[in-house]
C-alpha cells in the first residue's frame, strides 16, 4: 500500500498507528524472508522501510 505523504497527512492519528503497525509487521517477514532466500525483489525492503518513516515523520509532525 503505497501512500503519498500529501495522502498521509490527511489520515487521522489512529489510521497511521494501524498502517504503521502493519509495516512495520510487513518489514519484519520481508526481513526473514530475505534471511531465507525467498525473496527475489529486495527493492520492496527499501519502500517498506520508505514507507515507515513517512508515517512515523508525519505522526510527530500532528503530535
Amino acid at each position: 500500500m503505497k501512500s503519498t505523504a500529501k495522502e498521509l497527512r490527511q489520515k487521522p492519528l489512529n489510521e497511521l498507528q494501524l498502517m504503521l503497525k502493519e509495516n512495520r509487521e510487513k518489514l519484519r517477514s520481508l526481513r526473514f524472508d530475505l534471511a531465507a532466500n525467498k525473496l527475489k525483489n529486495t527493492h520492496q525492503l527499501k519502500a517498506v522501510k520508505r514507507q515507515v518513516a513517512q508515517i512515523l515523520t508525519i505522526f510527530k509532525e500532528k503530535k
